[in-house]
């Protein structure tokens, strides 16, 4: 008797819009080693905060556009100019607090980069160097924060950072590949794993 193949089981928050699916299936919770991909989620995540995450991808583009390219070095050099072009921008939140974020976030960027190579290497040592693996089983005990995403949102918070709360810090930590939070019984949960297994990390010494 045939079939039909049966249908992919993903995150319960990815369920029920395509473009949450796409972004689900190839992106979330793989390892992060590219600098301008850490400053694009931190951007992206800072953005976020209080709206959904959808309303976020659906203008993903107009950020790309308006941020050049999520280019940290290009971004720390805007000046009061930038800021008021970008608050005419409709591909993009239009909130002058997180646009300025945005801005004083790529200075704190770079400035960290100057200190310790690239955000990359200062940033896989807070979890040992290798993905945390989450237990999540569902929407009833997805978590939030944990003490570790407050330490770094202190450490972040620390070096000038802002719209870095733990909240915002752990959705960062679970983007990035830092937690690999797919449910467990996800399709991608194993697929990660294997992921964070191939990854080179560049110290396995734990910051915290």
């Amino acid at each position: 008797m045939f079939r039909l193949p049966r249908a992919r089981r993903r995150c319960f928050w990815a369920e029920g819009d395509p473009l949450l699916a796409a972004y689900h299936d190839d992106e979330w919770g793989v390892p992060i080693r590219d600098d301008r991909r850490w400053y694009e989620k931190l951007l992206l995540d800072g953005a976020q905060a209080g709206l959904s995450w959808l309303t976020i991808l659906r203008k993903r583009e107009g950020y790309r556009a308006a941020f050049r390219g999520f280019d940290p070095a290009a971004i720390a050099r805007f000046s009061e100019r930038d800021v008021t072009r970008l608050m005419g921008d409709a591909g993009i939140v239009r909130n002058r607090l997180k646009i300025r974020s945005a801005i004083g976030n790529a200075r704190a960027f770079v400035a960290l980069q100057a200190e310790h190579g690239s955000f990359n290497a200062w940033i896989w040592p807070f979890v040992g160097g290798k993905p945390i693996r989450g237990n999540c089983r569902g929407r009833g005990d997805i978590l939030a924060r944990t003490p570790l995403s407050d330490a770094l949102s202190k450490e972040l918070r620390g070096r000038g950072f802002t719209f870095v709360g733990s909240t915002i810090v752990y959705a960062f930590m679970q983007a990035g590949g830092l937690v690999n939070d797919h449910t467990i019984g996800c399709f991608r949960r194993a697929e990660v794993v294997a992921l964070g297994r191939a990854f080179p990390a560049a110290s396995r010494k734990a910051r915290l």
